[in-house]
């Protein structure tokens, strides 16, 4: 994929840097200067109650998901906005978990559950445990190898370091730095590549610092522990946002990529399903409706694309 610098606001804007060397990431910080609950205190949501079922795409539901009546997502709920927990700690909203419902609905379910699962056991699951996973995933070729994926929006790549980047952080040469990022996300593959050019170069690699939560490696930005984190633009503007200050982003957005549900390749009847569901909602207002819920609607995709030419 080729880089693509794209406008988008600050506060929903990071950068992205590069990574090989992979450390253990577990040794707690000595301080923080943001928290898990500072990311997840919002109760923001978009209330698809009144979506209605729509006939002809809810005959393209397959049997066993009308008669089980709800769609079954699964989800990293750790990456806000996309996905977290309200301040209740058990609840989880964000688009793509408001995404789920209204696609529920339109299919003419009673709505969707989303449970939390570490982000790489998320497509393993697929038709056994989950319906769709909507969880982030970018649109690669690889992975449409692996599943089926639906568009519905475009975000960029950035890197989040601590208030005045007092690591002096250069997202135009990241060698040598320390780079917190999320397990089997976009991310990790995109620094991974980066750290060898580096190497390539006869420079120092990254050093990765892979963790299940992107909740945990803002903590340990914030306190100087890692240089910086690198996450999807909406994830990194919404944690800034959170981050009480301690925070902010550095460089641009890069790497602009789509985004989708995935659903099991034995699946193809609920690919369908879901597809018509997609587009219905695009044509309705309701994909820009629920992004602007959590200011990501510059993302909005028009079509619903079943894996896409990426």
């Amino acid at each position: 994929m080729k880089t693509k610098i794209i406008a988008i606001p600050s506060v929903l804007a990071l950068s992205a840097l590069s990574i090989t060397a992979c450390s253990n990431p577990d040794e707690k910080p000595a301080a923080a200067g943001t928290s898990s609950s500072s990311q997840t205190s919002s109760d923001l949501s978009f209330d698809t109650s009144s979506i209605q079922a729509v006939p002809e795409i809810e005959a393209l539901v397959p049997e066993s998901v009308k008669k089980a009546g709800t769609l079954k997502n699964g989800a990293s709920i750790d990456y806000a906005p996309a996905e977290f927990f309200k301040s209740d700690g058990k609840t989880p909203t964000g688009y793509d978990v408001n995404m789920a419902d209204a696609i529920a609905h339109v299919m003419g379910l009673k709505g969707a559950t989303t449970e939390h699962a570490e982000f790489a056991t998320i497509i393993p699951s697929l038709g056994s445990k989950f319906d769709v996973g909507i969880s982030g995933f970018t649109i690669t070729a690889d992975r449409e190898k692996e599943v089926n994926m639906i568009s519905f929006i475009e975000t960029g790549t950035a890197f989040a370091v601590a208030k005045g980047n007092p690591k002096h952080f250069d997202p135009t040469h990241v060698c040598g730095t320390t780079v917190g990022v999320q397990n089997g996300t976009f991310q990790f593959d995109y620094i991974t590549q980066l750290s060898k050019e580096c190497t390539d170069k006869g420079e120092k690699a990254v050093t990765i610092m892979p963790h299940d939560l992107q909740t945990d490696i803002a903590v340990r930005v914030a306190s100087g522990q890692y240089d910086a984190t690198l996450a999807d633009s909406p994830v990194i503007g919404y944690t800034i946002e959170r981050s009480e200050g301690s925070l902010e982003q550095v460089g641009d957005v890069v790497e602009s990529a789509p985004q989708g549900i995935i659903v099991s390749k034995d699946n193809e009847q609920l690919t369908k399903a879901i597809q018509a569901a997609v587009q219905y909602l695009m044509d309705n207002g309701y994909v820009e409706k629920i992004l602007s819920t959590y200011g990501s609607n510059q993302g909005a995709l028009k079509t619903a694309q079943i894996n896409p030419q990426v």
